[in-house]
């Protein structure tokens, strides 16, 4: 069963979320927060899945929980999901930058919401894959030009191409077939690269590989 805490301030958005995912069979809401500080108290009680974390919310937003429940060791395998209005919300790239596995537009069809939580349990984040690109590449191609992480030496040449392919969205079947090997295969590349890296999960890889330059902005297919 896949345990899920929903904070949002608004509680028919939280209502809503609640009746969609109670009714699959391998999903439960174990909990909700109306604002960022209650969700990280109700986060460390109830140790669930996954949460689905409101940026935009009073006195604690989600930007401020998501960096309190990724510093916090014990919650290292509690993935957080934020939910945003926009798209292209300014705060979402920070997010994922501060170890959120990804995000969800609120008003992404039921199904797709479903999907992601079971998708974001399996490893399978970044969320909604096109859009976070976007996203990632519009704040990538803001910043300063990127100049190349020493830790991408420790990476062998296989590992920094399957980190490429990643970071460009593409998932470990997708890189397996492009790379005319097993999607187990990928996956371990892909989990050797995380460890060596110390990526938190596939989201951040993905940002480090804009941050390092091994993907740039214009490479989006």
């Amino acid at each position: 069963m896949i345990r899920v805490l929903l904070a949002d301030d608004q509680l028919l958005v939280r209502a809503g979320f609640r009746a969609l995912l109670d009714a699959q069979p391998d999903i439960e809401v174990a909990g909700e927060a109306a604002d960022g500080g209650e969700a990280v108290a109700l986060i460390r009680d109830l140790r669930p899945d996954v949460v689905l974390m409101d940026i935009r919310m009073p006195r604690v937003d989600g930007l401020a929980a998501t960096r309190r429940i990724t510093a916090d060791p014990a919650l290292g395998e509690v993935k957080v999901v934020m939910l945003t209005t926009f798209e292209l919300d300014e705060y979402v790239f920070e997010a994922i930058r501060s170890g959120a596995s990804g995000f969800l537009v609120k008003d992404t069809e039921p199904e797709e919401l479903v999907r992601a939580v079971r998708a974001v349990v399996a490893g399978d984040a970044l969320l909604s894959p096109g859009v976070t690109r976007r996203l990632i590449a519009e704040f990538a191609a803001r910043s300063k030009e990127p100049a190349e992480s020493a830790a991408l030496a420790e990476l062998t040449e296989r590992e920094r191409e399957v980190m490429a392919l990643a970071g460009i969205g593409l998932t470990n079947e997708e890189i397996a077939r492009r790379l005319v090997v097993s999607p187990l295969t990928a996956k371990t590349h892909v989990s050797r690269a995380m460890v060596k890296l110390g990526a938190r999960d596939r989201a951040q890889l993905v940002v480090l590989a804009y941050e390092s330059g091994l993907v740039r902005p214009g490479w989006l297919g």
